[in-house]
């Protein structure tokens, strides 16, 4: 990472109230000791998409080129660049190893255009899950919370 960059990490997690249906996002950027909390919630949804778009718009957000670490607890965030899915599905068309459509392309395709104009060195990190991690802990809280709110304003309350 490069010196020069101001050095954020961003904390990420996106929630689902069923699987489609109304979903949730969060990200907590940090930086020097200061977070800036976001989130926001979609009718009819997945789980992934919410993920996605929860480091979307925490890299959204940043408004200089930044040396990025994304803290996500989901493995298809984090092991579509840690395991280079998303260098095979560009040379692949934006199709899977079985040449299906990749699941998302446009967020996929969306978050790598962000990072490129915007000029982010990012690294993604796994963290595990509602395991005593205090910014992915507040990230499933806000998620939800934006769903319950998407609910309740949409007269879908339980």
């Amino acid at each position: 990472m490069s010196e020069s960059l101001r050095h954020v990490q961003i904390y990420t997690d996106g929630a689902c109230s069923g699987n489609p249906g109304p979903g949730g996002w969060a990200a907590i950027l940090s930086y020097n000791g200061k977070e800036k909390e976001l989130s926001g919630s979609m009718p009819n949804t997945t789980n992934n998409r919410m993920e996605l778009f929860a480091v979307i718009s925490g890299i959204g957000a940043l408004k200089e080129p930044c040396s990025v670490d994304i803290y996500s607890d989901s493995a298809y965030v984090v092991n579509a660049f840690n395991q280079k899915w998303i260098d095979n599905w560009l040379s692949n068309g934006w199709k899977t190893a079985d040449k299906k459509p990749v699941e998302n392309d446009d967020l996929w395709k969306l978050l790598i255009q962000i990072i490129k104009i915007k000029k982010h060195e990012v690294k993604y990190h796994k963290v595990k899950g509602h395991a005593d991690h205090p910014q992915n802990i507040r990230c499933d809280a806000l998620a939800k919370a934006a769903i319950n709110d998407f609910k309740a304003t949409n007269g879908m309350d339980e």
